[in-house]
């Protein structure tokens, strides 16, 4: 071949290598190599974490090409290392966080701190960054360069002292047991603090704080109370233990977890009433007219349809009233929780004066020191009124059954039920005589 023919073919494979060269140029100019980790950027090299605005954060960007587990730590100048990420899933992409000093919680030599510290910042000093990316294959690498920590705010949202008052308790509103108080002492002001029980689902129920002298979120001593939600008719969890749990976050974003057990027994919404039977009265009176000084009673029938257990105090189905009487003449004051039968008239001075426990020794559990009908149980009461004069200004006088959760509530199903006109025969005003006293029954305990 002469050496002008060859002139052409040379030139050609020159113009080919060049453009394979451009096109290799522009593949990593658009595609980047074949590097798995790439574009790493730590803003700054100095920040300063103490929540005034200025220098508290950085931006750190990077790149992967395909799926790795990413970590992000620091190492100080002794080599103890601090994780923000560890070994975290990231798919092919770009990655951008801001970095304000936080890093996962940790303890330095010799410190006593209450409860479980979450997230810390970095104490002042001088630290070596680096993210490491590992691909599915193994292969690892990693950029480095360094940041100094100065002016961080050191105080820990530490909650010391944090208790509960008791170790089990009842959400029922038997007035036993049905509150659980939480307290701490919190050492600084903090942006976020969250109580809660954790229920076996892992969902949150949050428990409300009882304010006091110091506000929400202020260093000082913070009350939580804690019922279930029963107040609010709601359905506490089943019984069992579970953890109550406190989250302090301050503005830097550190945060503390205080933990302690507390068992739920015998929980639940409390639902009773007078039942209903088909046929037949609800309130049975034994008879629509009494003379003065007989004895007028009643029979009902109490049952419990909810899922937890109803306190009852008496005094006892049977004993029997003088109309001039009420429930405090008879030494059974009104008791904070527990259930009762009531027989009410319309003129009555005090709301429901004739009351009765919600069933015989036989018909309830007793539970502690205190008799409690089951769910699901009923029980037949009956009483009586030894009538020595008119109920009020009417004759015949409506009277009506009741059923009160004392310091609760009277529902409205459950009061007013069944009204009855009943008549008091009454002798001429010549000829009435006052009926023969009785001593008033001596309080046995129900």
């Amino acid at each position: 071949m002469s050496k002008t023919s060859r002139f052409p073919l040379i030139a050609a494979l020159i113009a080919l290598a060049v453009t394979a060269t451009a096109v290799a140029i522009g593949w990593r100019l658009v595609n980047g190599d074949d590097s798995l980790l790439r574009n790493v950027v730590f803003q700054k090299t100095t920040i300063t974490p103490n929540a005034d605005g200025d220098e508290d954060i950085t931006r750190i960007q990077y790149q992967i090409s395909r799926n790795a587990a990413v970590s992000i730590y620091f190492e100080n100048e002794a080599g103890d290392r601090f994780y923000y990420r560890q070994d975290k899933p990231r798919g092919a992409g770009q990655y951008e966080v801001l970095f304000s000093g936080v890093v996962d919680g940790f303890r330095l030599p010799d410190e006593t701190i209450q409860g479980e510290i979450l997230a810390r910042l970095l104490p002042d000093g001088r630290y070596t960054w680096t993210i490491a990316a590992t691909d599915e294959e193994g292969v690892t690498e990693q950029q480095q360069g360094e940041l100094i920590v100065a002016g961080a705010d050191p105080e820990l949202p530490e909650m010391r002292d944090f208790s509960i008052n008791r170790a089990i308790f009842s959400p029922n509103q038997d007035g036993i047991d049905d509150r659980a108080l939480i307290q701490f002492q919190l050492m600084k002001e903090v942006a976020e603090l969250r109580v809660f029980l954790l229920d076996d689902e892992g969902i949150e129920r949050p428990i409300a704080e009882q304010e006091r002298d110091v506000p929400a979120k202020m260093p000082g001593r913070h009350y939580f109370d804690y019922e279930g939600g029963v107040d609010n008719k709601a359905t506490p969890p089943p019984d069992g233990t579970y953890p109550i749990i406190a989250i302090a976050r301050d503005a830097e974003g550190q945060q503390i977890l205080a933990e302690e057990s507390l068992t739920i027994q015998f929980g639940g919404v409390p639902r009773a009433d007078i039942f209903t039977p088909a046929t037949g009265n609800a309130l049975q009176f034994e008879a629509t007219a009494v003379v003065v000084c007989d004895t007028l009673t009643f029979t009902l029938t109490v049952q419990n349809y909810g899922d937890t257990p109803i306190r009852t105090t008496g005094p006892a189905p049977g004993t029997v009233y003088d109309s001039d009487w009420n429930y405090n003449t008879l030494g059974w004051h009104t008791e904070s929780g527990a259930w009762r039968v009531a027989i009410g008239y319309e003129n009555e001075i005090t709301n429901y004066p004739y009351r009765w426990a919600i069933g015989n020794v036989e018909d309830l559990q007793k539970i502690g020191d205190h008799y409690y009908l089951m769910p699901g149980e009923r029980a037949v009461v009956t009483g009586g009124i030894r009538v020595v004069n008119v109920f009020g200004d009417r004759n015949p006088q409506p009277m009506w059954a009741g059923l009160i959760h004392e310091d609760v509530e009277i529902s409205q199903f459950n009061t007013h039920v069944d009204p009855h006109a009943i008549l008091v025969d009454l002798p001429d005003e010549g000829n009435f005589e006052p009926c023969p006293l009785r001593e008033i029954p001596a309080k046995n305990e129900q």
